[in-house]
């Protein structure tokens, strides 16, 4: 039997989603481009295909850029809010109202009125409560990170603007998804998210593209032959804990191993970052096995992948941890901070290793054990290859089509 092209019932663009500060289109690893693109742009893209067509709603950041683009059945729609540049993140609370405003003069000039909206990141959330009354339709939300969450493994910020707006809208969300158990329990926790109210759907990894494949081939393709290479894939901030890779490195006191870090810096302190990291590493005197790439287009991160002995990932937040599915994915042993979703992740001692410390001392072991034991190594990479399958975008897709039928057959929630 045919799939139906309309499956809610609802006309040719039904769901609306929200990624106010940043574009599905743009780099990963760039400025505030990361894992909430990758999610935005790989499952808006899987929806498609599910026959859930989807307009995404973004500041524009660049005048030239069209003001709608069509990819993969997607139309990413660039709305005016502020300059037509980047901003800082800090600075856009002020620019959420024009975005809103934006978002709804787009869709009323378009005639695309959608059933629901999917709102991605607090900002957004701020931005789809509004318009949640404004056209009486339900709201979803996803937050990617959480501000009380945060505040804990990082306590120099200052989440008290962003705790009230995130709790405002869990109390307007008609559903919540959170990416893992312990991030439900946050929310519920934390944020007093009602019962029934949060439902559990992990993002995916893209397994056409992250395969195992040939490590020696992909070490000779980019010039890490005859190394033991430990990766680090992602933004400069000092979230991520590029720090203490570096020190990992200086104490494994290996000639062989090679710190790969892919990605630039992120956010108003990410050049200071990479300047004190920079710093660190001369400081440590291994500038020769260090080695910084710009951030590449998320496909050919899985040659990256392939080539590393070990993938580290030493955030001190991580609400989910794509980079850690990504090469698992690609049957590469991870070892990562025992925190958020990489605890769901990765299975200790059996697909990687987690580490409760941020001690460098307590990575070494690990590490070593990694890159000196290689049937260990070729094992546990096989594990985690096998348990990254349990994930894909396409399954988080047909569990969001059935929510979201759902939710467009029942009026709007009031506000709790």
């Amino acid at each position: 039997m045919p799939r139906s092209e309309d499956p809610l019932g609802l006309g040719p663009r039904r769901l609306a989603i929200l990624s106010m500060h940043t574009s599905p289109l743009a780099q990963p690893g760039t400025g505030d481009a990361g894992g909430m693109n990758v999610y935005v742009d790989s499952l808006s893209a899987a929806l498609a295909r599910a026959g859930v067509a989807c307009d995404v709603y973004t500041r524009a950041e660049h005048p030239e850029a069209p003001p709608v683009v069509t990819l993969d059945g997607v139309r990413v729609h660039h709305v005016v809010a502020g300059p037509e540049a980047p901003v800082p993140k800090e600075h856009l609370p002020d620019l959420v109202e024009e975005f809103t405003d934006g978002v709804a003069r787009e869709i009323e000039s378009t005639g695309s009125r959608p059933r629901l909206f999917h709102a991605n990141y607090w900002l957004s959330g701020v931005a789809g409560h509004a318009l949640k009354h404004e056209l009486e339709l339900p709201l979803v939300s996803t937050f990617h990170t959480l501000a009380r969450v945060r505040a804990v493994t990082d306590p120099g910020t200052s989440p008290e603007l962003r705790a009230r707006h995130e709790s405002d809208t869990v109390r307007c969300s008609d559903l919540i998804l959170a990416s893992t158990g312990d991030e439900a329990d946050d929310l519920r926790r934390l944020y007093d998210a009602g019962p029934g109210q949060v439902e559990v759907v992990p993002p995916g990894v893209d397994h056409t593209v992250f395969h195992p494949g040939d490590r020696a081939a992909a070490r000779a393709a980019l010039g890490l032959a005859n190394r033991q290479v430990l990766l680090f894939a992602g933004r400069i901030q000092p979230l991520k804990g590029l720090e203490l890779a570096v020190s990992v490195l200086a104490r494994l006191e290996n000639e062989r191993a090679m710190l790969v870090v892919v990605g630039g810096p992120s956010g108003s302190d990410g050049p200071a970052e990479l300047d004190r990291i920079r710093e660190l590493v001369e400081d440590l005197a291994v500038g020769p096995q260090v080695r910084f790439v710009r951030p590449r287009p998320h496909d050919e991160l899985a040659d990256w992948y392939r080539a590393a002995d070990v993938c580290l990932v030493p955030s001190r937040s991580e609400s989910f941890g794509l980079v850690a599915l990504e090469a698992a994915a690609c049957g590469t042993p991870v070892v990562a901070s025992a925190v958020g979703g990489l605890c769901s992740l990765v299975v200790d001692g059996e697909t990687g290793f987690l580490v409760e410390s941020r001690d460098p001392a307590h990575w070494v072991a690990p590490v070593s054990l990694l890159l000196s034991d290689r049937a260990l190594a070729a094992e546990l990479g096989a594990s985690a290859e096998g348990r990254s399958r349990r994930y894909s975008w396409d399954m988080a897709a047909a569990r969001l089509r059935r929510l979201y039928a759902d939710l467009a057959l029942r009026a709007p929630a009031e506000c709790r």
